[in-house]
């Protein structure tokens, strides 16, 4: 195929191929898209919030592998556990509260700083009301 002149989007290299064609390749589309999508400040937000939560989970389900397990608050605390993000809240009808990092979730218990760590389970999915 002949060159058109043109420049690739991301790197600047000479465009052989297609007229409407606007990068040389997979990589140069991709690392265009992503520098793009990073440029903005909401996307960096949204990246870290992820980076954390994703990082809260794995310390809940190493913590807890077999299902429920308490552990000390001080323990995720020191492997950098951050309590104040996470994905969504399951109350109980006793009044107690979970906190969930997306499967894996906790329960802040008054005793010696402790936390029960548990696994969602289909019981705690959302009643609708019909």
């Amino acid at each position: 195929m002949e060159k058109n002149g043109k420049k690739c989007g991301h790197c600047q290299a000479s465009i052989i191929g297609r007229a409407d064609k606007r990068f040389c390749s997979s990589q140069c589309r991709t690392g265009f898209a992503n520098a793009h999508r990073l440029s903005d400040q909401g996307e960096l937000l949204i990246k870290e919030v992820n980076m954390v939560l994703r990082h809260n989970r794995q310390l809940l389900k190493k913590a807890s592998p077999h299902g429920k397990t308490t552990v000390r608050r001080q323990v995720l605390e020191l492997a950098g556990f951050n309590f104040r993000y996470f994905t969504h809240v399951y109350r109980t009808k006793q009044g107690n509260t979970y906190h969930f990092c997306y499967d894996y979730g906790y329960l802040l218990l008054p005793q010696e700083d402790k936390v029960l760590i548990v696994n969602w389970q289909q019981y705690m999915q959302p009643q609708e009301n019909i």
